[in-house]
């Protein structure tokens, strides 16, 4: 049967307009604050050590408390969406999100701010997993939900690639309070342009939130993250290993539940899909590799090379930019291919470019590097992040493309969870790895004839031999902080190398698993 030239065309009526891409430029705010308020919050930290009088274990609550809840919430919140209303969830986490931020910008104490950044965090948790779902809802073209899935991501990169121009601004001439207030006009916006240019979506037919559900997701999230970033602070110890296997624990009690419920928190059977499982996957184990080398690659920065958090900065940015570039030419070029091969090609070319980063080397003590070296390995890095681009934007896509609209929410909350989980294994198995070979290279007889107390602070971290070195003459000094900058360099290029070995393997399965076909949902016909 054909169709007569006065029906309309089916995927003509899907097509997205022009309130719909106003729409998504609204919805991209929240996309680009995520990511920068986490890269300015890491600069303002010694301005906010001198202000609040903070020791350091204050400090680094003030940063992880705040990625804890997230990353803890995110299943939760992305679940409640589909049962309330996902621009209503939305407009609600903006309004918490921007009254916590004035809060956190004029906290009178450490422990204050500690618990608004908790706030922040559970507030933060309802942005991504409704900015996906209601773009998913808001382009039901294939190719248009491509794109606009891409420009998200790009818009995460954006918020990384700017903070620390922004942040770094702001505190010279501002107090350490400024930079919690960039979230104030960004979602006084959003609280204004949503209700006029979003659409709601919610599904009568979704039963209630299971309470049980969302404190077991946010315990083995929540106990599982610490015990990772405890770990790379660390290494494995008794207490570290402990929180993994409760978080594991709680996962497995947490599965077991979702199986019995009537209306589970999350529907397994997302998993069963191929393409849901394999983009899953792949965004965890695409960023594990990104946000170890991006936890490295800032040490590296500050305490090999020697340059600033500014400084450091401005020379990570640029992988950010890759990132953009990465994600939004493969929304493009999947117009004429399958997405599987884009993803493989991407990752193959992240692998390169961990090979490019792991012929870094080490500068004489007393000089940085010059801007051709450094240059050589910001390439890297730009290749590295070009790469996974097009995994991020369209393992996302994939992610949230081929659930049923009804768990669009549930998905995009997955696929924000994946990220967030592998990428703090990362920082723990890579910052490990990293680790263990600067202390087997600095016990190795370097740090004989050193006094006591430096030999014991520069043989378990490289931070803790720059501080060592300075108490020392001149000439011994020099000599500590040489060894010590090549054994951590030493470390990273093996992390870098056992990076590129990761992705290629991740290219051929990608390749394997995906093949040529497209996945996703076909277009549908109504509204």
């Amino acid at each position: 049967m054909t169709r007569s030239s006065a029906d309309p065309d089916p995927t003509v009526l899907d097509r997205a307009g022009r309130r719909e891409w106003i729409g998504l430029a609204v919805l991209s705010l929240p996309a680009f604050l995520a990511s920068l308020e986490l890269t300015v919050t890491h600069l303002a930290l010694p301005a906010i050590g001198r202000a609040l009088a903070a020791d350091s274990a204050e400090l680094l609550w003030i940063v992880d408390v705040y990625a804890f809840l997230l990353a803890g919430s995110l299943i939760t919140m992305g679940t409640l969406g589909d049962r309330i209303g996902r621009r209503r969830l939305l407009l609600i986490g903006a309004a918490a999100y921007g009254i916590a931020s004035v809060l956190a910008a004029y906290a009178p104490s450490a422990g204050a701010l500690i618990a608004i950044r908790a706030l922040l965090g559970i507030s933060g948790a309802t942005l991504m997993p409704s900015v996906l779902s209601l773009t998913v809802a808001m382009f039901r073209d294939p190719r248009q939900r491509t794109v606009a899935v891409g420009i998200v991501i790009a818009s995460v990169s954006g918020g990384t690639a700017i903070g620390p121009l922004v942040g770094g601004w702001l505190l010279e001439r501002f107090w350490w309070g400024s930079v919690f207030l960039l979230g104030v006009p960004v979602m006084a916006l959003l609280l204004v342009l949503g209700p006029i240019l979003l659409p709601e979506r919610r599904y009568a037919g979704v039963g209630r939130l299971d309470p049980i559900s969302a404190v077991l997701s946010l315990a083995a999230v929540l106990v599982a993250v610490y015990g990772l970033k405890q770990m790379a602070a660390d290494g494995p110890g008794p207490l570290p290993v402990f929180s993994v296997t409760a978080g594991l624990l709680f996962a497995v009690i947490f599965v077991r539940r979702q199986r019995a419920l009537r209306d589970p928190l999350i529907n397994l059977r997302l998993f069963a899909n191929r393409a849901f499982s394999t983009a899953v996957a792949t965004l965890a184990f695409g960023i594990f590799v990104l946000w170890g080398f991006n936890y490295a690659f800032a040490q590296y920065l500050q305490l090999v090379r020697g340059l600033s958090p500014l400084e450091a900065g401005l020379w990570t940015a640029p992988s950010a930019v890759g990132v953009i570039i990465g994600s939004t030419l493969a929304s493009r070029i999947v117009r004429w291919t399958a997405p599987g091969p884009v993803i493989a090609v991407g990752l193959a070319l992240a692998a390169t470019g961990f090979v490019v980063v792991a012929q870094v080397g080490v500068p004489p003590v007393g000089m940085t590097a010059g801007t051709g070296d450094l240059a050589i390995l910001v390439a890297g890095a730009v290749i590295v992040s070009a790469g996974l681009g097009p995994m991020m934007a369209l393992a996302t896509d994939m992610a949230v493309g081929v659930a049923p609209p009804e768990q669009a929410g549930a998905a995009s909350a997955i696929s924000s969870t994946a990220p967030q989980l592998g990428g703090a294994l990362g920082i723990a198995v890579l910052g490990s790895a990293i680790t263990a070979v600067y202390r087997d290279e600095m016990s190795g007889g370097v740090v004989v004839g050193f006094p006591a107390e430096a030999a014991s602070a520069a043989t378990e971290s490289l931070a803790g031999a720059v501080a060592a070195s300075r108490m020392l003459p001149d000439r011994l000094g020099d000599t500590l902080l040489g060894a010590a900058r090549q054994a951590f360099t030493a470390g990273f290029q093996l992390s870098a190398l056992v990076s590129a070995a990761i992705v290629a393997v991740m290219a051929v399965t990608v390749a394997v698993m995906l093949g040529r076909g497209r996945v996703g949902p076909k277009p549908t016909t109504g509204r």
